[in-house]
């Protein structure tokens, strides 16, 4: 772990969580089509509709979630570059906790010394950052963000901000690892 990577960002190991692709919309497109062209035959029409419409729900949902968890971690970006450490710690909390157990204290704490390790035109680029999701790796409940999927007027690499995983929890997205 580099000294510069945010600390609890940077324990435990990453975990590649294979996801649906950005395409959930698109999918359910084509299941209409199909179903609407199915009802010309009588008896194939109810087989078509309740095949059709269970796999559109779980591959739109994803989705969804995912693109929350990618604002979330943005929003978490933005939080470090405004030295917020309410914000940030309250959205890490969890990967927080992981690193107060391992022996680098309360979140509250240790949070301020790493906005001290970024400089001020880092600070100031994570208040724009975005994440660029087509380097994000989704899953129905846990996401990966990859350091280099950050898109900042400053380049920042894993030793910089380190790898984020993000897991769904009672419908809001937390820092994992």
């Amino acid at each position: 772990m580099s000294a510069r990577a945010l600390p609890f960002l940077a324990t435990g190991a990453v975990l590649l969580i294979a996801g649906c692709s950005g395409g959930g919309s698109d999918a359910a497109a084509p299941a209409s089509s199909s179903t609407a062209a199915a009802p010309t035959s009588a008896a194939p029409s109810p087989s078509p509709t309740t095949t059709e419409q269970p796999p559109a729900t779980p591959r739109s949902t994803p989705v969804k979630q995912a693109a929350g968890a990618v604002e979330r971690y943005e929003t978490y970006l933005h939080a470090v570059g405004e030295e917020d450490v309410t914000t940030a710690c309250e959205i890490a909390a969890p990967a927080a906790k992981k690193a107060e157990d391992e022996g680098f204290g309360p979140c509250e704490k240790t949070l301020p010394i790493s906005f001290r390790m970024f400089s001020a035109g880092e600070r100031k680029a994570l208040l724009s950052a975005t994440v660029d999701r087509g380097r994000v790796t989704e899953g129905p409940t846990k996401v990966e963000i990859p350091a280099k999927a950050v898109r900042a007027a400053v380049k920042f690499t894993e030793s910089d901000l380190g790898d984020a995983v993000l897991e769904l929890r009672d419908g809001k997205w937390y820092i994992t690892d």
